[in-house]
């Protein structure tokens, strides 16, 4: 069967215009006559009759295409059937995706995929999760239009005893990367006790899955708008380390609204700090965001995620974006600078966020040794994490 050629884009659940492929080097997305400014599909596309064009798939759409482990096991399902381009891939996990946009053939009524709730006590306390995160992907892989190299799905799952069910992110890690789960949870533990608003989330009791609470769908199951930093810098999956701290700050301001600036502003600085602390070198433009209801309603920066210390598997990693041209551990003065010209910080919001981000790490750093002692098999990524971050800490605590 040949791969897809067109599909109906829906946004917020209205049917906002088709998307095409014209050639191999061309797409176009059209919105209906009749779409109204609701279901506009990004913040850097406004209704308009004149057609959206781009040489690649656009940004906003790329935003979700799977990738690693989880494309590969995909493109396996549907190839024979469906085909494996782009659009094909976003017709069979158009129904299930992260923001407000959905896909469906274009004769279709709905994009709607009817998901059966799994059980989140099951997917903590479950003695094979190697087994169990198979059996996860082999039931949802078809409906997780989520981005990442990690291999990870989408799934809805029940608390105990509860009537409604929540939308997750269900991780797991690969030789290449042990006990990334483990590493993940603490790195994000260390976000949340330095303050940096974080989804709920979750390490399962042996380690294997990391599942975090989607930040992008209401408690009542609908839709929040989300748009990464390669959408809203107009850039391609494949240009995510083509950046710099600079431009994502001045993207910040371009699209948050104005009452939510500044906390957005020191949001993102204590983030930057966190991630030279924890020496996390994947804090590229796929894992910055904003989150809004609709495109004319109060956009804000969307809370942390993607933490983890990458330095234990890459030993010279560094940053993943620039600053003043240059990805290194960057010393506290280039840090300082940066806060205070892009991001327009006081000196002494500059001061505190070190201190209290550094107290942060050390706290939970102090939380490692006693999953060591219960959970022997991650002393060596363990005591990695903690060299790691004692030595970042100590580079930009005060002397």
């Amino acid at each position: 069967m040949p791969d897809a050629a067109s599909l109906a884009v829906w946004a917020g659940g209205e049917r906002a215009g088709l998307l095409a492929r014209e050639s191999p080097g061309e797409y176009v997305f059209a919105y209906r006559p009749d779409t109204g400014p609701g279901a506009q599909v990004s913040l850097t596309m406004p209704v308009r009759l004149k057609t959206w064009a781009s040489r690649e798939l656009h940004p906003i759409f790329q935003m979700n295409l799977p990738e690693g482990a989880l494309l590969e096991t995909i493109r396996r399902a549907i190839a024979k059937v469906v085909g494996e381009d782009d659009l094909s891939i976003l017709r069979v996990t158009g129904g299930n995706q992260v923001g407000r946009n959905r896909f469906s053939l274009p004769g279709d009524e709905s994009p709607h995929i009817e998901e059966t709730p799994e059980s989140l006590e099951e997917l903590l306390t479950y003695p094979d999760t190697r087994e169990l995160f198979n059996e996860l992907v082999a039931r949802h892989a078809l409906r997780s239009g989520i981005s990442g190299v990690q291999p990870k799905v989408l799934l809805d799952a029940a608390d105990r005893g509860a009537l409604s069910s929540s939308g997750y992110i269900v991780k797991s890690w690969g030789t290449d990367y042990p006990f990334l789960a483990a590493n993940e949870y603490f790195c994000m533990s260390a976000a949340r006790r330095a303050g940096l608003p974080t989804p709920d989330f979750f390490l399962s009791d042996n380690g294997g899955l990391f599942v975090m609470r989607r930040f992008d769908i209401t408690p009542d199951g609908d839709p929040i708008g989300f748009e990464d930093m390669c959408s809203l810098q107009a850039l391609g999956t494949s240009r995510k380390y083509s950046s710099s701290c600079e431009r994502v700050a001045k993207t910040i301001g371009d699209f948050v609204s104005g009452d939510r600036l500044m906390a957005a502003r020191e949001q993102f600085f204590a983030t930057l700090v966190l991630s030279v602390m924890l020496r996390n070198g994947d804090a590229h433009l796929k894992n910055f965001g904003v989150l809004y209801t609709a495109p004319r309603s109060t956009v804000e920066l969307a809370p942390v995620y993607d933490v983890v210390t990458t330095t234990v598997y890459i030993a010279k990693d560094v940053p993943a974006l620039t600053i003043a041209g240059t990805k290194k551990w960057w010393p506290r003065k280039v840090l300082e600078r940066f806060a205070v010209a892009h991001l327009s910080l006081s000196v002494k919001k500059v001061s505190d966020t070190f201190a209290n981000t550094a107290e942060a790490v050390m706290e939970t750093r102090k939380t490692v040794p006693g999953y060591i002692a219960d959970h022997p098999e991650f002393h060596e990524i363990g005591e990695r994490m903690i060299a790691q971050w004692e030595e970042g800490v100590k580079g930009l605590v005060e002397r």
